[in-house]
């Protein structure tokens, strides 16, 4: 079965190299010291601070491995600027949303780098998966998760800019 490739920008690659090394460098140590000081109460089937701190321990190892994954089957969106004439990822489009009367702009990245509160919405979105491929002028209806938007779930947008 193939990996799960990971659409990323390099801003979002230099955080997860960041990340993976601060658990790598820093936390990691943090936590064996945390399990050797626990190991000095006394009996482990009895001892809550070295619980705690192995499940710190595997968080922090799955963690890793969850940012090596990552990592290991990145696909890094390269921007060139020469095609805007089709929604895709990387780009950062412009919509006229029917329901609400107003325009909305977000860059659709890959989901590590997702953040919508920052403009940025994940390529696995149900918005960013109704509008890639699309073009400026195309009114797209997009399949709601709550269905709050309008009769039926959908929320009706029409494409402004691309970019």
């Amino acid at each position: 079965m193939a990996e799960k490739q990971h659409y990323m920008t390099l801003e979002g690659q230099d955080k997860i190299e960041h990340e993976l090394n601060e658990l790598k460098t820093v936390r990691r140590k943090e936590v064996v010291e945390s399990i050797k000081i626990a190991r000095d109460f006394g009996d482990l089937s009895e001892n809550a601070e070295y619980d705690a701190a192995k499940e710190e321990q595997a968080m922090v190892e799955g963690r890793i491995a969850q940012l090596e994954e990552m990592l290991r089957n990145a696909v890094i969106i390269k921007d060139d600027g020469a095609d805007n004439s089709m929604v895709a990822i990387g780009k950062t489009v412009t919509f006229f949303i029917q329901a609400d009367n107003e325009d909305e702009t977000y860059t659709i990245v890959g989901s590590a780098e997702a953040d919508p509160f920052t403009g940025k919405i994940s390529n696995e979105s149900p918005i960013a998966k109704a509008l890639l491929g699309r073009t400026v002028g195309d009114v797209v209806n997009v399949q709601t998760p709550g269905g709050d938007m309008v009769a039926g779930g959908d929320m009706v947008v029409e494409i402004k800019e691309i970019k």
